[in-house]
């Protein structure tokens, strides 16, 4: 008689299907995954499209916390204990579909297959990084370099010979939220930007690589004399 071999564990497939546990969902742009103070009961694995999270404070000041793409995790709070809240609301910048994975589902698979347990901690390693960067780049850098790596990040560059990408539709009030400064200041700046030809701006925005160049060597020019006085949001 032949022994029955094991099948290997493939996590990307685990991660890309429905199965026990697991349901593909599809968002329209704007609808929410989950809003905060809900009940988190569920971790959603984004397979395609652009979210992100935002908080309310208790005089009802929105912020945004940071912004999701296809292969980020979101509601990893649901795996902290039973009867955990949601403390930010995910909502879908542009049309996405992702995997929602119940907390039992996602506790059982973690515990039993390491591979998908290293893609996991990966991620809230990296997630870790990136809001210690964002931190620092809010405590020291200007609005200008802020604005910019923003738009770097919602760029995505990346792969080899992309000389130009489109971000996801977003108004200059969502850059100033992001950014933490005024909408007046993210218009001036995005005019600077295009000026320069390192941004592409009408209705879309098309980021060109100049601008990855000029953050990496911190090569913006001068500021302009003509440039009215920015008032940024107190930073905390």
């Amino acid at each position: 008689m032949h022994e029955l071999e094991e099948t290997a564990f493939d996590a990307e497939a685990f991660l890309a299907s429905a199965g026990l546990g697991r349901t593909i969902v599809k968002l329209d742009e704007k609808q929410a995954f989950f809003s905060q103070g809900e009940i988190a009961d569920c971790v959603f694995y984004l397979q395609t499209g652009r979210a992100k999270l935002t908080v309310v404070s208790a005089n009802g000041k929105e912020a945004t916390i940071t912004l999701l793409s296809a292969g980020d995790f979101v509601g990893e709070e649901s795996l902290a204990s039973v009867g955990s809240v949601h403390l930010a609301t995910a909502t879908a910048v542009s049309a996405c579909t992702a995997l929602r994975i119940e907390r039992a589902e996602m506790i059982r698979a973690m515990h039993e297959e390491p591979p998908l347990s290293e893609i996991f901690i990966r991620y809230l390693l990296g997630r870790g990084m990136q809001t210690e960067s964002d931190l620092i780049d809010q405590l020291f850098n200007s609005t200008e370099k802020r604005l910019a790596r923003l738009l770097l990040l919602m760029a995505e560059f990346g792969e080899p010979g992309e000389s130009e990408r489109l971000i996801p539709k977003i108004t200059e009030e969502g850059l100033a939220d992001i950014v933490g400064a005024t909408p007046e200041s993210i218009a001036f700046f995005m005019n600077r930007f295009r000026g320069l030809g390192l941004i592409d701006y009408n209705g879309r925005i098309r980021v060109h690589r100049a601008l990855l160049n000029v953050i990496l060597h911190d090569r913006f020019p001068d500021d302009n004399a003509s440039k009215p006085p920015i008032t940024d949001f107190p930073r905390t």
